[in-house]
C-alpha cells in the first residue's frame, strides 16, 4: 500500500462563518467577563473604573485648557500663555497618574480571573458523572474550554479593561469638540472613521481565516506532539514512522502557510486601502476647519484644539475598533467556556463536596462522609487494629443489581444488558469473561461510578441514584488495571488512595508497601519515598509498568474500605510479585467483600461466587467446581488456559 493512503484527506480547511456584527455582539460577550471580573477582583476592578473615568475628565478638561494656551499664544505671547500651559501640564500629568494606576490595578486583575475560571473549569469537570467523558460531545466541550476558553478568557479580561478606556478617551475628545462648537463633531468623524473601518476589517479577516484553519491548525499541534513528546518517540522509532509523521505535517503545514499568506496579503490590502482614505478624511477634515475658520465659526485656537482631539480620537478609536474586534472573537471561546460549566451543572453534576444526597451510615448508627479532611481521621481510628494500621472489620454491605441495562452515550449498543445479581457482605466473587464482555463497566456500575440506563443498583436496598455519592465512594477502593501515575513522589502515589488519612510513623503506608510489594520498588529509588515519579521534571525518575502497577496496588490497600474491586491488578506484574499481592488479597478478604476482575480463571478458584459474562449479558453463575462440571462457557476457557500452561 502507498504511503499516501494513509494520510488522511479531512484536514482541510473549514467552511468560514459569517462575518461579525461587532455592535450586535458586544453587550452579549462583555457581560460575563464582567461577571468573572467581579468575582475575582471585584477592587481592582472597582479602582480601574473609577481611574479611567478619571483619566478621561483630566483629557476632557486638558483639550479645554488647550484652547486657552493656543489663544493665549495667538494674542498675548509665551508669556501670557504659561498660566495656562501650566494647568494643561498638571492635567495631562495627573491623566499619566491615572493610567500608572490603571496599569497597576490591571495587573491584579488577570491572575485572578484565571486562577477563578480555572477552579471552576476543574470543579466542574471533576464533578461530572463517569458517563460524561463517553459522551464525544461532552467531551469536545469540555476540551473546548479548557485548551481555548481559558486562555480567551484571560485576554478578554485584558480586552475589555482596553475597551473601556478607549471608549472614554473617544468620549472625552468627542465631548469637548461638541461643547467648543457642535460642527466639529462631524468633522471629527469624517477625519477617524476610515482608520476605524480599515481596522475593523482587519479584524474581521483575522477572524474568518481563523475559523477557516482551526481545523488545519489542531492537526499540527497533534503531530507536533507526536514529533516532540517522549511517550510515542520509542514506537515511532521502532515502526521507522518517521517519513510518515512528517509527511503528515507537511500535508497539514502547507495549506495552513498558504492560508495565512492569504490573510497576510488581505489584511495588507485593506490597511493600505484605509490609510489613503484616511489620508483623504484628514485632508477634508482640515479644508472644513480652515473654511470654519476663514468663515469665523470658530476661532483659529478652537481649530488647533480641534486638530488635537482628532489624532487623540484616532488613536483612541483604533484601540477601540481593536479590542472590541477581539473581544467579541474571544467571546466565542468565552462562550464555550460558559457551555461546559452550563452542561456539567444540567449533565449530572456530582457534589465534589460530598453534600448532595442522604449518607450511609455504618451499623452502630455512625454516619460516614469521608469528604471534608479529617473526615478521615476518625474512621482510621475507629477501624485502627492491633498492628497500628487501619485495618478492621468495617460496615461491609448487600450490593445487589436489579435487572441492570447500561449503554454508553452515543452507543447504540448496550455494554450490558438485564443483570441481575447479588454480593452479600464478606463474599468474593469474580468477574470472568472474554475482552469486551462487560466485566469492567458491570464493576462501575456496582461502585457507584456509573448509574443505569434501565433497571437498579442497591446497597443495603437504597437506590444507588438516591444515595450521597461521597458517602458511597467512601467506602470503595478500586484498583484499575491502567492506573493514574501520579507525577508526584512515590509517598504522594499511595497516599492519594486516602489523602486525608493520618498515618503516624507511616505504619499504614509501609504495611501497603510491604503487601503489594511496593517496597522493594522503593527501596531501589534514589530517595525511596521522596523520589519524584516523572521525567519532566529535573530530578525525576521513570518506573516500569510492573513497577507502576504495585505502587498502584499499594494505593488500593492503603485506602483501605469495605468494598474491594481489583480490576486485573497483576496484569503487568511479574509471577512472584502476582503471588505476593494474591496472598495480601485472600488476607484482606476476611473482612471485606471483594470484587475480582480476571481473566486469569486459576486466580478465581476460591472466590464464593463466579460470575461469567458474555457480550454483556450474565451467562454463567455459580463456584469454581460447580461451574467447570457444567461444562459450559467457563469450563472452556478454563481448558484452554489450563492446555495453554501446560503446553508452556
Amino acid at each position: 500500500m502507498d504511503d499516501r493512503e494513509l494520510h488522511v484527506p479531512y484536514w482541510q480547511l473549514e467552511q468560514t462563518t459569517a462575518p461579525r456584527r461587532v455592535v450586535r455582539d458586544l453587550p452579549r460577550v462583555t457581560g460575563p467577563v464582567l461577571s468573572m471580573i467581579w468575582a475575582a477582583a471585584p477592587r481592582p476592578a472597582l479602582v480601574v473604573l473609577v481611574l479611567q473615568v478619571a483619566s478621561g475628565l483630566f483629557a476632557a478638561f486638558g483639550l479645554f485648557a488647550t484652547t486657552d494656551v493656543l489663544t493665549s499664544l495667538l494674542t498675548g505671547g509665551v508669556g501670557a500663555a504659561l498660566p495656562s500651559v501650566l494647568v494643561v501640564g498638571a492635567a495631562f500629568g495627573l491623566r499619566g497618574l491615572m493610567d500608572i494606576g490603571v496599569a497597576l490595578s490591571h495587573a491584579r486583575i488577570t491572575p485572578a480571573v484565571r486562577r477563578v475560571a480555572e477552579e471552576r473549569l476543574y470543579r466542574a469537570s471533576l464533578g461530572v458523572e463517569l458517563a460524561a467523558f463517553d459522551d464525544a460531545a461532552f467531551y469536545d466541550k469540555m476540551h473546548r474550554a479548557r485548551d481555548r476558553g481559558l486562555f480567551y478568557l484571560e485576554r478578554s479580561a485584558d480586552n475589555l479593561v482596553e475597551l473601556i478606556g478607549s471608549l472614554l478617551g473617544i468620549v472625552a475628545a468627542a465631548g469637548s469638540l461638541t461643547v467648543l462648537h457642535p460642527l466639529l463633531l462631524p468633522v471629527l468623524l469624517l477625519a477617524v472613521l476610515p482608520d476605524g473601518w480599515a481596522v475593523q476589517r482587519s479584524a474581521q479577516l483575522a477572524y474568518v481565516s481563523a475559523a477557516r484553519a482551526v481545523t488545519l491548525d489542531r492537526r499540527v499541534q497533534m503531530v507536533s506532539s507526536l514529533a516532540t513528546e517522549r511517550e510515542p518517540a520509542a514506537e515511532i522509532r521502532a515502526c521507522q514512522a518517521e517519513p510518515f509523521v512528517l509527511a503528515e505535517y507537511r500535508d497539514v503545514a502547507d495549506p495552513l502557510r498558504d492560508e495565512d499568506i492569504r490573510r497576510g496579503v488581505a489584511q495588507a490590502r485593506v490597511r493600505g486601502a484605509g490609510r489613503a482614505m484616511a489620508g483623504a478624511g484628514l485632508a477634508v477634515t482640515y479644508l472644513v476647519l480652515g473654511l470654519m475658520v476663514h468663515g469665523g465659526w470658530v476661532a483659529l485656537a478652537v481649530a488647533g484644539t480641534a486638530v488635537i482631539a482628532i489624532r487623540a480620537t484616532t488613536t483612541a478609536l483604533n484601540r477601540f475598533v481593536l479590542a472590541a474586534n477581539q473581544l467579541v472573537e474571544q467571546g466565542m471561546y468565552v462562550g464555550d467556556y460558559l457551555t461546559f460549566l452550563e452542561a456539567a451543572r444540567s449533565g449530572g453534576e456530582r457534589a465534589v463536596d460530598g453534600s448532595a444526597g442522604p449518607e450511609l451510615s455504618d451499623p452502630s448508627g455512625r454516619v460516614e462522609n469521608g469528604g471534608p479532611p479529617g473526615g478521615g481521621d476518625a474512621r482510621v481510628s475507629a477501624r485502627a487494629s492491633a498492628n497500628g494500621s487501619a485495618r478492621g472489620a468495617v460496615d461491609s454491605r448487600r450490593v445487589c443489581l436489579e435487572r441492570v441495562t447500561f449503554t454508553y452515550p452515543e452507543s447504540g449498543t448496550p455494554a450490558l444488558r438485564d443483570v441481575s445479581l447479588a454480593i452479600e457482605p464478606g463474599q468474593t466473587i469474580a468477574l470472568v469473561g472474554e475482552n469486551g464482555s462487560g466485566k469492567t463497566t458491570l464493576a462501575k456500575l456496582i461502585a457507584g461510578l456509573y448509574s443505569p440506563t434501565q433497571g437498579h443498583v442497591r446497597w443495603d436496598g437504597h437506590d444507588l441514584r438516591d444515595l450521597n455519592r461521597a458517602s458511597v465512594a467512601d467506602k470503595v477502593m478500586m484498583v484499575l488495571q491502567d492506573p493514574i501515575r501520579w507525577p508526584h513522589t512515590a509517598r504522594a502515589n499511595v497516599r492519594v488512595g486516602r489523602h486525608d488519612r493520618r498515618d503516624p510513623g507511616d505504619l499504614a503506608l509501609t504495611t501497603a508497601a510491604m503487601q503489594s510489594g511496593a517496597d522493594d520498588v522503593v527501596n531501589r529509588l534514589p530517595k525511596h519515598w521522596e523520589t519524584l515519579l516523572s521525567k519532566q521534571f529535573r530530578g525525576g525518575l521513570e518506573l516500569s509498568g510492573g513497577q507502576w502497577q504495585r505502587l498502584a496496588v499499594a494505593r488500593g490497600l492503603f485506602r483501605d474500605a469495605p468494598l474491594l474491586i481489583w480490576d486485573e491488578p497483576t496484569a503487568p506484574l511479574d509471577a512472584k510479585a502476582e503471588f505476593a499481592v494474591y496472598e495480601s488479597l485472600r488476607t484482606l478478604a476476611e473482612e471485606r467483600t471483594v470484587v475480582l476482575i480476571t481473566h486469569r480463571l486459576a486466580s478465581v478458584r476460591h472466590a464464593d461466587r463466579i460470575y461469567l459474562l458474555h457480550e454483556g449479558e450474565l451467562a454463567e453463575q455459580g463456584t469454581h467446581d460447580e461451574l467447570v462440571q457444567r461444562r459450559g462457557r467457563y469450563a472452556e476457557l478454563h481448558d484452554l488456559q489450563a492446555r495453554m500452561y501446560a503446553d508452556a
